[in-house]
């Protein structure tokens, strides 16, 4: 069996995923040190997987360019990203997980689901749209639904948004997350931002009952927020 549908090593559906992570959250084409950061490995290890991929018609490398997905290969990203997001939106939903505790689940339950179990859970879920951070779940089809979100960090002083997605690569913050009640859908302004690559001072909630936090930079950029409404006077950064 060739073609997208192909089994592949759990190594490769992990390079396959990392690399149309690049794209989908905008930090474009993938490359060899952003890919061996993500990963863990060296880039020795990046270099000798890529070259087995382009030999594969998966990706595409140009010199001193970035690593690109063929038709082929988004179509097998595709196919990974939706096990795995199903089966965190499953474990969630359906087993009482956290949203913290589902991603490295899903990353081992992935590489062994069978199709007809897939189905059964996205049938039992009523097939979602999103999983359990905003992540769009890839359709059988391997359409994937429009996300329009911009990252906190983008926002001016005043500006408000309402948070849609979280970035999932690590437990810890989503986990912090969570106890500080910062959850999907809900409403989140940027207040002010401490100079010099200080925190964002964010307040959350409605006004009939709003909590204010200090997030990291870091932080500020693994969120996602769409229905963007610009401040009427966006005030100074906080000294």
């Amino acid at each position: 069996m060739s073609g997208p549908d192909a089994p592949h090593s759990a190594a490769v559906d992990d390079y396959l995923k990392s690399i149309y992570a690049s794209v989908e959250r905008g930090e474009g084409p993938a490359s060899t040190s952003g890919l061996a950061r993500r990963l863990g490995v060296g880039a020795s290890s990046v270099s000798g997987m890529v070259k087995r991929l382009t030999d594969q018609g998966l990706v595409e490398h140009r010199r001193y360019g970035g690593i690109r997905l063929t038709a082929e290969g988004t179509r097998a990203a595709l196919a990974v990203l939706r096990r795995h997001r199903l089966l965190e939106t499953y474990l969630v939903s359906e087993l009482g997980y956290g949203w913290d505790e589902v991603h490295d689940e899903a990353e081992v339950l992935e590489h062994h689901v069978s199709q007809r179990l897939l189905d059964r859970m996205d049938a039992r879920l009523g097939h979602p749209r999103f999983d359990p951070h905003g992540d769009p779940i890839p359709a059988p089809d391997g359409t994937v639904a429009p996300f329009e979100g911009r990252r906190f960090s983008t926002l001016d002083p005043g500006d408000r948004g309402r948070l849609i997605r979280v970035d999932d690569t690590d437990p810890a913050m989503l986990a912090w997350l969570r106890e500080q009640g910062l959850e999907l859908g809900i409403a989140l302004e940027l207040v002010a931002r401490r100079p010099f690559g200080g925190p964002f001072l964010v307040r959350a909630g409605e006004e009939s009952g709003t909590h204010d936090h200090e997030l990291g930079p870091e932080l500020a950029e693994a969120l996602w927020v769409d229905q963007v409404a610009p401040g009427l006077a966006p005030r100074e950064a906080a000294t």
